[in-house]
């Protein structure tokens, strides 16, 4: 059988090949409604489907949006790129995702492959993004919105959660049950210092120690995000002389890694060791005992993500755009802090700055 076409559809609608093309693409011009119906009409009639390739060449844009992230094997990243996928979805986009391995060198070729493919644009989750990735966008002149991070190399439109507020807060809590002093699983030693999720964790819990009269020497603890390498510090710290009476983790896969240690070694949780976490991945919820965290939400900022990626004004000079989208953060009480836990979830929201 011979190809349908889009002047077969405008034939059939009594219409003009443009209309047929406004219909499909949702625009540029409006259409009358009983037009757009005869149209529609006329697609499901003939079968037509519209050549895509055909209509990213034309207009050198596929519906195709680029995400990149550190490693979607890690429950954060994966929950938050489903979270991208629906809420591209419903603007009838499709998500690449790519995986950086936090190496330079993958996120470079993410970004070379997914701009070469003419995406609509980027949503980024970079830990320490170098120059030399910030130039490759800058001379793609390309649509970027960084998602849960801001690193220094790139000044572009970013959605984040209250980090700072969030960490403030669990901390604090540890410390109402009487806690001497709240040890602190951070990053790995080369984390940045600046418009890091993780950096802004300890900072948060630096904070809060502060503001509480308690010192930070020697309580914080360099530790991998995942549960496995995490696993392994806490192994070291809890079989130690100097065992923390309560760990604040900068990821809640950290605080996994922390109750497997914990466990290994008969440390009973809460009432030996209090343990808390950061994301509130789904996981946290079931573990044994459930895990205290701090909550951000993540279908929310994934909307936004999206929303800013596809909008025509992103990159155009002199936006007054604001430059960051801050999401509050709040704190979820379950019993590995050591409270009841006996009823629902409780939920304090951090009071952004």
């Amino acid at each position: 059988m011979a190809k349908v076409t889009r002047d077969d559809v405008a034939r059939l609608a009594g219409t003009s090949t443009a209309v047929v093309s406004y219909v499909i693409n949702n625009g540029p011009r409006p259409v009358a409604p009983a037009t757009r119906e005869r149209v529609l009409a006329a697609i499901k009639e003939l079968g037509y489907r519209p050549d895509r390739v055909a209509q990213a060449m034309a207009s050198r844009r596929t519906d195709l949006i680029g995400m990149i992230v550190p490693d979607a094997r890690q429950p954060f990243f994966a929950e938050m790129a489903h979270a991208v996928e629906q809420a591209a979805a419903e603007r009838g986009k499709m998500v690449l995702v790519g995986n950086s391995d936090y190496r330079t060198e993958r996120e470079i070729h993410y970004l070379r492959a997914f701009l070469g493919m003419r995406v609509s644009g980027l949503i980024l989750v970079s830990q320490g993004m170098s120059e030399q990735a910030a130039s490759e966008i800058e001379a793609w002149d390309a649509r970027v919105v960084l998602l849960h991070e801001r690193p220094e190399a790139i000044d572009d439109v970013a959605v984040v959660t209250d980090d700072v507020g969030g960490a403030q807060l669990v901390t604090r809590h540890l410390l109402e049950h009487g806690h001497p002093y709240v040890a602190c699983l951070g990053g790995v030693p080369n984390t940045p210092a600046v418009g890091d999720p993780v950096a802004d964790h300890v900072e948060g819990w630096r904070r809060a120690m502060v503001e509480a009269g308690r010192s930070t020497e020697g309580r914080l603890f360099e530790a991998p995000y995942n549960r496995y390498d995490a696993y392994q510090v806490a192994l070291k710290l809890l079989a130690g002389p100097d065992r923390p009476p309560a760990i604040f983790c900068s990821t809640d896969d950290q605080a996994f890694g922390v109750l497997r240690a914990a466990r290994e070694l008969r440390i009973e949780v809460p009432t030996e060791l209090a343990v808390a976490g950061f994301d509130d991945v789904k996981e946290a919820g079931l573990t044994d005992p459930p895990l205290t965290t701090v909550h951000s939400d993540r279908p929310a900022m994934a909307r936004a993500a999206v929303d800013l990626v596809l909008d025509d004004s992103l990159r155009v000079a002199g936006s007054r755009r604001e430059r960051v989208k801050l999401f509050p953060s709040a704190l979820i009480v379950r019993r590995s802090c050591g409270c009841d836990g006996g009823g629902p979830d409780l939920a304090r929201i951090s009071t952004l700055r």
